[in-house]
């Protein structure tokens, strides 16, 4: 009776867990569907709901960093984008994002920085570093070579 008691007690315990496992693997999906839907509100909070759930999902943050952009916060962008790049340092279509923003805020020095760790880590975005050293050469410094 007691191991009876004790698989069923596992059961429920296990198919609890899953439970939580599987709504926030859903929370990504049905954000992400939103978003390409370009339904941003809706797929913003839905992003913001699996952070709850999965804090280390860089993925949500980037994906909360475009919505940023789109609605013109930068200050909420750049938080979103350097906690991907935190969690995810190799996540280049938020580094590529970082390097747009700072090039759109005409500053060499950091463009420049992120282009080499660019380089270092791209593997899909790869074709963006050439327009990433034209934008670089239209505000370089006079003073720089």
């Amino acid at each position: 009776m007691k191991n009876i008691k004790q698989l069923l007690l596992f059961n429920l315990l296990f198919l609890l867990f899953s439970t939580f496992v599987v709504a926030d693997e859903n929370f990504f999906k049905e954000a992400k569907e939103k978003y390409e839907q370009k339904k941003f509100e809706d797929s913003k909070f839905l992003f913001q709901r699996n952070i709850v759930y999965n804090p280390k999902d860089a993925k949500s943050y980037l994906y909360l960093a475009k919505i940023f952009e789109t609605e013109k916060n930068e200050k909420e962008q750049i938080k979103n984008i350097n906690t991907a790049l935190l969690l995810d340092p190799k996540n280049e279509e938020a580094m590529y994002m970082l390097m747009n923003y700072e090039l759109d805020k005409s500053n060499y020095s950091k463009v420049k920085n992120l282009k080499e760790k660019f380089i270092t880590i791209c593997k899909k975005l790869c074709d963006k570093t050439k327009k990433i050293e034209n934008s670089l050469k239209d505000i370089e410094p006079k003073n720089e070579s």
